[in-house]
């Protein structure tokens, strides 16, 4: 991951983006969007009267609210002000059951100790960038239309996709493009973008979209500036960084019977996430060349879906985003 010095940091975007920023009691009408896969996560993660969850992504508080409904208490995280603020609103008539706390989800460790809590009976971690955050345009993360060209989930981060865009070099950027956006045309983006920040430096969505477009002109319904977008928006957040943090952070704070889901939207959280999940659910390994088995070091879950849940014909039809969502689960079964 890119670790940008500091005067990457000072670009002539932040005042742009500060213009353009919402306080955090503005709630766009949007909002209160549905949450994916809700009926899933609810038979996976089973609720119940007095258990503690962590949602770690908090956002529109919709999962949030129905696990508060089946009876559990509730402590929800996200970087975003805005978010936690319209949570907060929403969420009021739970009074003590729900807690809302700014925080990135890969910090769940010190924000549990923090609060005294030892270990919690579920978790849920809807990983990706929220419905009214890409419907925002000063949010900066869509290529629909115009805004600061920002992407950062946390509204304070240190480093925005402007930043990165007008200061990486061009192997830093091709790189980006290849592993977070699968981008078969790194090389020529990369280059195309640093060309054109050379004349003026890249402040808005549009200026971006418009660099992506001389390589690929837009043809057919696939916009060619969504796998630059995605890789920008991953790496300005440290986005698979932070997801590989926290499974190992919250799964050593699920006690026996504890239950944690992750909902993805692309191939490389659910790879991650797919990984992770059957390596902890292996009680024995071998391998042609042992004389035997060996236990596991790994091995603490039983896997709930062999399978990822996806969402039905239904809610795709209600909900076109829940299209690629995939949901994994786990029980936790061994304490090391």
């Amino acid at each position: 991951m890119i670790a940008p010095p500091a005067e990457v940091r000072n670009t002539a975007t932040p005042g742009l983006r500060r213009r353009n920023a919402l306080k955090p009691q503005e709630f766009p009408s949007n909002f209160h969007h549905e949450p994916v896969l809700l009926a899933q996560t609810l038979a996976l993660l089973a609720p119940a009267p007095g258990e503690l969850f962590v949602d770690g992504t908090l956002g529109g508080g919709g999962h949030t609210e129905a696990i508060l409904e089946a009876g559990a208490r509730v402590i929800g995280l996200d970087q975003d002000p805005q978010a936690l603020a319209f949570a907060r609103e929403r969420l009021a008539r739970f009074g003590e059951r729900f807690q809302a706390v700014r925080a990135n989800f890969e910090t769940v460790a010190s924000v549990l100790d923090r609060l005294g809590v030892g270990q919690i009976d579920g978790a849920l971690l809807d990983i990706g960038v929220s419905s009214w955050q890409l419907d925002a345009p000063e949010r900066g993360f869509s290529f629909q239309e115009n805004g600061p060209l920002d992407m950062r989930m946390d509204p304070d981060g240190p480093l925005s996709a402007a930043d990165l865009v007008n200061t990486a070099p061009v192997d830093e950027l091709i790189r980006i493009f290849r592993e977070y956006g699968e981008e078969s045309d790194a090389r020529r983006i990369a280059h195309q973008i640093v060309h054109d920040r050379e004349i003026r430096p890249l402040e808005t969505t549009f200026d971006l979209v418009h660099s992506v477009e001389k390589v690929h002109p837009r043809r057919g319904r696939a916009h060619p500036a969504t796998k630059v977008f995605q890789a920008l928006r991953i790496a300005v957040n440290r986005e698979l960084d932070v997801l590989q943090t926290a499974l190992a952070a919250f799964s050593a704070r699920l006690a026996p019977g504890g239950r944690l889901g992750v909902i993805t939207f692309h191939s490389l959280e659910d790879r991650i996430v797919k990984n992770y999940f059957r390596t902890g659910s292996q009680k024995w390994l071998d391998r042609p060349e042992w004389p035997a088995p060996r236990r596991n070091p790994a091995f603490q879950f039983r896997l709930l879906t062999p399978k990822p849940a996806i969402a039905s014909d239904e809610e795709e039809a209600r909900n076109p985003r829940s299209r690629s969502a995939k949901l994994r689960a786990v029980v936790k079964t061994y304490v090391h």
